[in-house]
């Protein structure tokens, strides 16, 4: 690849040249990229309603994605999307008059909150998707798949969605302005980022081993429900017999945090701002803090009621989140981890708007080791793990830093093209 000179110039009329700054040398002087829309390198292809009685089927001759499934996918590191929750058979095909989209189809949401996530994925046989999804399959001899893939990788759905509920229908998509190079051009770009796409996969696979370890060692390293010792036991502990039998409210003092009002919490730091907690993790940052120092924190309200999460340094916790104060002889990190496992979320009560209350989480059982120093020395090999885990995380998102910008430089500049 070559970026000795600069490629975007401009044309006798002002406006500028539609080229990369970084392009292989082959296509050096291979001119400007053409300039047009979605429907001029790719078929637009929309999902089917998926009937919830002919939902659950395990196994058929076609995937059935949803937005979940995507999501799913993309979590786990994957361009390539390889499983679905459903599946469907020839006879349920016909029944619903779907026509199956093919391989090599880039599919993402169309509709809803999860426009923004801006996920893509790629089928791998012909399948079908849902409703709330749609894909783009490439014009022969416009486009390869994988630069299809690339395009809409770097589309905000969002800036063209309508409605109270963002969404995009076909033509939206379909007129949506591109650019693109010859299709050996198309094949050289596309053979460069897949490579880093690997990395970044294997990578993902990495940070993903690393996090089910975690949790099988947590399963090994805490008594499991109705017995009194765990099943992994450091060697100066295992003469020490077994763990107390107790609840949540023995461990630790449980309380709910202070209103702020929504007007007071800043999506960015400005300076002097406290982190703000609610009932799903960090909501933003206020002036003010209630509390100071190490603290698990318990979401309350909502279908992830129950998430826990550790708060450090100076803080402000809403209503929305319990903060849980170790009683006497607890170690604050052993709770984080203990509190993790238990799955608060199952003790729930309410279905529109399941929550979690004090009294409820005062009685939950706990086992408890009789020596402090057991804690401390099970949250210390956890602690450990978690730091290698935030590290492999770190060296992932690096990745996808690298990839985003090496795409910004393969791919004419949208500011420089519409100048």
């Amino acid at each position: 690849m070559s970026s000795k000179a600069k490629t975007t110039t401009q044309k006798p009329d002002g406006k500028p040249t539609l080229t990369p700054k970084l392009r292989f040398p082959e296509f050096q002087n291979a001119g400007e990229w053409d300039e047009g829309c979605i429907a001029d390198i790719g078929t637009v292809l929309q999902g089917y309603g998926f009937p919830e009685k002919h939902q659950g089927l395990k196994n058929g001759e076609y995937p059935f994605y949803k937005v979940s499934d995507i999501s799913k996918s993309l979590a786990a590191g994957k361009v390539f999307i390889e499983e679905a929750v459903n599946y469907i058979n020839e006879s349920l095909l016909k029944e619903m008059r779907a026509k199956p989209i093919p391989e090599g189809t880039t599919v993402f949401a169309k509709i809803g909150e999860a426009i923004r996530s801006n996920k893509r994925a790629i089928t791998t046989i012909p399948c079908l998707i849902d409703n709330n999804a749609a894909g783009v399959k490439r014009i022969e001899g416009k486009a390869t798949d994988f630069f299809i893939y690339l395009v809409m990788e770097q589309i905000s759905l969002i800036e063209h969605a309508g409605g109270v509920v963002p969404a995009v229908n076909k033509s939206a998509i379909e007129a949506i302005p591109v650019k693109f190079p010859t299709i050996a051009e198309q094949q050289k770009i596309a053979e460069c980022l897949s490579s880093v796409d690997e990395v970044i996969a294997a990578q993902a696979r990495k940070v993903d081993a690393l996090k089910i370890h975690k949790k099988w060692l947590m399963q090994q390293l805490f008594p499991r429900e109705g017995e009194a010792q765990p099943r992994l036991r450091f060697p100066e502990f295992q003469r020490d017999g077994d763990w107390q039998q107790r609840t949540l409210g023995d461990a630790c003092t449980m309380q709910a945090g202070k209103f702020v009002a929504a007007a007071e919490i800043k999506e960015q730091n400005a300076g002097g701002m406290f982190p703000c907690y609610g009932g799903n993790g960090l909501r933003g940052f206020t002036a003010t803090h209630t509390h100071d120092g190490v603290f698990p924190l318990i979401g309350r309200q909502g279908a992830l009621c129950g998430n826990v999460k550790l708060a450090t340094g100076r803080f402000h916790a809403t209503e929305h989140a319990v903060v849980a104060t170790p009683n006497r002889g607890i170690e604050v990190m052993w709770l984080y981890y203990l509190l993790d496992l238990l799955n608060l979320n199952r003790f729930a009560t309410g279905q529109a708007q399941p929550g979690l209350s004090v009294d409820v989480l005062e009685k939950v059982s706990a086992t408890i080791p009789k020596d402090k120093r057991e804690q401390h020395r099970i949250a210390s090999c956890l602690s450990s793990l978690d730091a290698l885990i935030a590290a492999e995380t770190q060296k992932l998102e690096a990745l996808k830093r690298h990839k985003r910008g090496l795409m910004q430089q393969l791919f004419p500049s949208p500011e420089e093209a519409t100048l």
